[in-house]
């Protein structure tokens, strides 16, 4: 395993250092603060916490601290075990579900569904309301449909639906949905018990199961799954012998069962049990400073390479691509290795995160348009998406939406509002996925210039003779940036792009990387409308796109050239040809680089990572 190298302060002058601050200062009475992640030249107080390399430290002596003086190296001044001060409450609610609906109901039942909401931190769980009462008729872990049961017959009922995450905050209550039970049945005669439960497969918050299929005297209506005895529906299916159990803890075994029922609201008796146990949760923990690879699944000319053999010098690996597999406008996303079998590339990811790499899937590039123009094409595209992570253990994944996936209808002209349907169809997939995935799961996207730097120039929507792609990932990026990992703008294959000091900078240079750098930790007002404002992302939510080589790509820059540009944003050292407008201090957490592509790196004897690993490191 490769270890990057880290710069130590020299033996003898270590020592005296630790003496002089063991004999010259006094312990500060301080009460104990979390500080977050250490950090060299920082000051510390006696009792803060640090985290290091996942463990936790407490201060023993005030010091300013300087590198080679990490928590684990310096006894005198870190003891390991710190107390984490809790987080911040949570008191932000969930977004209302929308949409409420009954798939199906019975004499004596009502089956329901309704959109996913949205949270800050995220969905727990779902609360369904009869009447108007204030007590809880039915709960799910998850899911977005129950079956609320023991209802009358040809009776109007009125349901509302309330969100909830694991702070115990509620949303407001969703619109009034309302139907009336079907007339009393003479069926009396329940369904037989499914057969042969199994587990198909799990995450580290869910399990896929499946079952045969029961057979009835009139019909089958649907299934209900319960979890660990509970008479709790925790799934629900309106007929479909599978379902996937979300909302649960990670590294837990579970037990489930499984009833069918008819439509006269008749039950079977449960089925025989199954056990599963949940994965351990992955842990979205990368370094401060980055390099991200995309590798080929596929040969364009660069030579193939197993995932397991890419150099350890990348942190993330982005494999690309899951494709569209019928059609731009279907939603369902594909994907196969290439070059390996299937069993060969999940043992590939494993022995990855193994290394404690990461391993993101990316779709679409080039080739692979993806348009979800309708809700159908949206949630086509989240359960294929789901299956995909799920089947290979991805740990989180990337947008690469490039051509004409998306663009901005006519009009259209509020980022923060927007109205176009594959605009916003994205945006509510891209929840999904992480709603269902959890806090843990990775997102990151890798747009071209002219879909974000351009939207200072143009904003598709809100021009007439405007290119409707321009800008178009801007409400992507505005709706979803408190769960975006980080945007890695593709800085090449790219015209001419006006910057902030409205000069127009031409890639393949450090001005401009600089100048298309600057814009996203700048924030810019969007097609120059000062009061519709695009804001900065945070430093650490920032990484620079780069061809490996001159193969790769139009806009190949120089390591020299790369680096020039980084020391002008992090360090703030000049460039004449652009004034960096954003704060150099803060832009000390800017995340790295990225790539296209591992294969391309390799193809060119390795001078992309062996240049900029050390130098990142150098950084940190």
């Amino acid at each position: 395993m490769f270890v990057s190298p880290r710069k130590a302060a020299p033996r003898s002058g270590f020592l005296l250092a630790i003496a002089v601050l063991l004999l010259g200062l006094m312990p500060a009475l301080a009460e104990a603060a979390n500080r977050g992640a250490w950090a060299p030249n920082t000051q510390y107080a006696v009792s803060d916490v640090v985290t290091y390399s996942s463990k936790a430290y407490s201060c023993r002596q005030a010091h300013t601290s300087l590198v080679g003086w990490e928590p684990p190296n310096v006894a005198a001044l870190w003891q390991e075990g710190g107390i984490v001060e809790p987080p911040p409450t949570d008191v932000q609610p969930p977004s209302a579900p929308t949409g409420v609906n009954s798939p199906s109901k019975t004499s004596n039942s009502v089956s329901l569904a309704w959109n996913a909401s949205t949270d800050n931190v995220a969905v727990t769980g779902y609360e369904v309301f009869t009447n108007g009462s204030s007590t809880v008729a039915a709960s799910t872990t998850g899911a977005t449909s129950v079956t609320v049961s023991g209802l009358q017959a040809n009776t109007n009922y009125t349901f509302t639906v309330k969100a909830r995450d694991a702070a115990g905050n509620r949303s407001a209550a969703s619109s009034a949905f309302s139907t009336t039970t079907n007339p009393q049945s003479n069926d009396t005669q329940a369904p037989s018990v499914p057969a042969s439960p199994r587990s198909t497969g799990v995450t580290s918050s869910s399990v896929s199961l499946a079952w045969n299929a029961s057979s009835d005297n009139v019909a089958v209506a649907g299934y209900e799954v319960f979890t660990n005895g509970s008479s709790t529906v925790a799934a629900s299916t309106t007929g479909a012998t599978s379902v996937t159990v979300s909302g649960l803890a990670a590294d837990t075994a579970y037990s489930f069962t499984v009833k069918a029922r008819d439509g006269a609201g008749n039950r079977s008796a449960a089925s025989s049990a199954v056990s599963a146990r949940t994965s351990t949760a992955p842990s979205s923990d990368v370094p401060s400073k980055i390099l991200v690879g995309y590798w080929h699944n596929f040969d364009n000319g660069s030579g193939f390479i197993r995932l397991r053999n890419v150099s350890t010098k990348w942190d993330v690996i982005n494999v690309s691509f899951a494709e569209p597999t019928g059609g731009a406008t279907g939603g369902t996303i594909g994907f196969t290795p290439y070059g390996t079998s299937v069993a060969d590339f999940k043992a590939d990811v494993a022995y990855l995160h193994g290394l404690g790499k990461k391993v993101i899937i990316s779709i679409g590039g080039a080739n692979g348009q993806v348009r979800l123009e309708t809700t159908a094409a949206r949630d086509a595209f989240v359960s294929s998406m789901r299956s995909i992570i799920e089947t290979y253990g991805f740990d989180g994944m990337d947008i690469d939406f490039e051509g004409h996936s998306l663009s901005l209808n006519a009009g259209d002209s509020d980022f923060k509002n927007p109205k176009t349907p594959v605009v916003v169809n994205l945006i509510s997939a891209i929840r999904s996925l992480r709603n269902a995935f959890g806090t843990k799961f990775m997102l990151t996207m890798a747009p071209e210039t002219f879909f974000v730097q351009l939207g200072y120039s143009f904003y598709g929507g809100s021009c007439s003779g405007c290119d409707s792609r321009a800008g178009a990932y801007l409400p992507v990026l505005y709706a979803t940036r408190d769960i975006l990992n980080w945007l890695q703008v593709q800085d090449y294959n790219s015209g001419p792009i006006m910057g902030l000091d409205d000069q127009y900078h031409n890639m393949g240079t450090a001005d401009f990387h600089v100048a298309m750098t600057d814009m996203l930790l700048t924030g810019f007002p969007v097609a120059r409308n000062a009061s519709n404002v695009f804001p900065a992302l945070r430093p650490d939510q920032v990484v620079i796109g780069l061809p490996a080589n001159g193969n790769a790509g139009g806009g190949y820059t120089t390591p020299a050239e790369v680096q020039k540009a980084v020391n002008a944003l992090v360090k703030g050292i000049p460039i004449s040809s652009y004034s960096v407008r954003s704060n150099v201090a803060n832009n000390k957490s800017f995340r790295g680089l990225m790539s296209w592509s591992v294969n391309w790196d390799a193809f060119a004897n390795f001078e992309f990572t062996n240049s900029h690993r050390p130098y990142l490191d150098s950084l940190k």
